[in-house]
C-alpha cells in the first residue's frame, strides 16, 4: 500500500501542492492556505508564489 503525503490544493482554481500534515482541513478537503479554504470570500489568493488563485 503507498501512503499519499502530499495532493493538490482542494481550491479549483489553486495550483499549489499541499502535505497532508501540514494542511487546512475543511469539509474532508485538504486546502494550502485559509483564504483557499475560506472560498476565497474576501478576494484574497493563497499568497504562493506564482500561484493565481482567489
Amino acid at each position: 500500500m503507498i501512503a499519499v503525503t502530499t495532493m493538490k490544493c482542494a481550491c479549483e482554481s489553486c495550483t499549489c501542492q499541499v502535505s497532508i500534515a501540514d494542511a487546512i482541513k475543511e469539509n474532508d478537503k485538504y486546502y494550502c492556505s485559509q483564504a483557499c479554504a475560506d472560498g476565497h470570500v474576501k478576494g484574497k489568493g493563497c499568497g504562493h508564489q506564482s500561484c493565481i488563485c482567489g
